[in-house]
């Protein structure tokens, strides 16, 4: 199958954003008095929004008294900090260039804050079309809901089925459980990076089929 129009997650596929969110996670921990994470307990939280990432760092989660402040603090910090480490995987650039030199259409959809999404995408990737983060306020449910990847294609005026008939020449790019079954509720294949938050043991285990363990190796499926 030749793919011309591509769907990729944001963090853990094309950028690494871990140290830079468990370092805003941790100033807001510290800042209410609260335990702070290593960063691998930071990599197992994130993937369902920043929300759910900070329900599962404090204690108790949203039951905890603090836990609107302690989110307020995690955003504040995290919008002023999104660039401190943060990087492309290396051969995402090239990659990104190459499908574009193509003529395939690009759109990023994200679980994470929508301001931050479209700075960061902005920053590393202009020639990425479209970037859409977390929208509820606007009826567009995150992952997995497909919506996030309808809006995309819709911006993108590229035609979808809202059957969840597959649309054979569009393919979704993620790293994460949550991109798997977003591909799949959106009627897409999936292709599976290895170099992000996830293991391969891990992503068998939710059904994936199609690995990378290099950016271009997406260039030869």
């Amino acid at each position: 199958m030749k793919y011309n129009t591509f769907i990729f997650d944001l963090d853990g596929t094309l950028l690494d954003t871990l140290q830079d969110l468990a370092n805003s996670v941790n100033y807001a921990l510290s800042q209410h008095g609260m335990p702070t994470h290593s960063i691998d307990d930071v990599r197992r939280f994130v993937g369902n929004g920043v929300r759910v990432l900070m329900e599962r760092a404090i204690p108790e989660g949203a039951a905890n008294p603090a836990f609107d402040a302690t989110f307020a603090t995690f955003r504040q910090h995290y919008m002023q900090h999104s660039l401190d480490t943060t990087r492309p995987y290396d051969g995402i650039p090239e990659l990104i260039h190459e499908l574009k030199a193509r003529g395939c259409h690009m759109a990023v959809v994200s679980n994470k804050m929508m301001a931050a999404t479209q700075e960061l995408v902005r920053h590393f990737f202009p020639e990425i079309e479209v970037a859409i983060g977390e929208h509820e306020a606007a009826g567009i449910r995150k992952k997995p809901a497909p919506d996030t990847v309808f809006e995309a294609l819709r911006q993108l005026g590229v035609p979808h089925t809202s059957d969840l008939s597959p649309l054979t020449s569009v393919v979704y790019v993620g790293d994460s459980d949550v991109d798997l079954a977003t591909a799949r509720n959106s009627g897409l294949p999936c292709i599976s990076v290895l170099w992000g938050f996830r293991d391969k043991p891990f992503l068998l285990e939710h059904g994936a089929t199609t690995f990378v363990e290099r950016p271009c190796q997406i260039l030869e499926i």
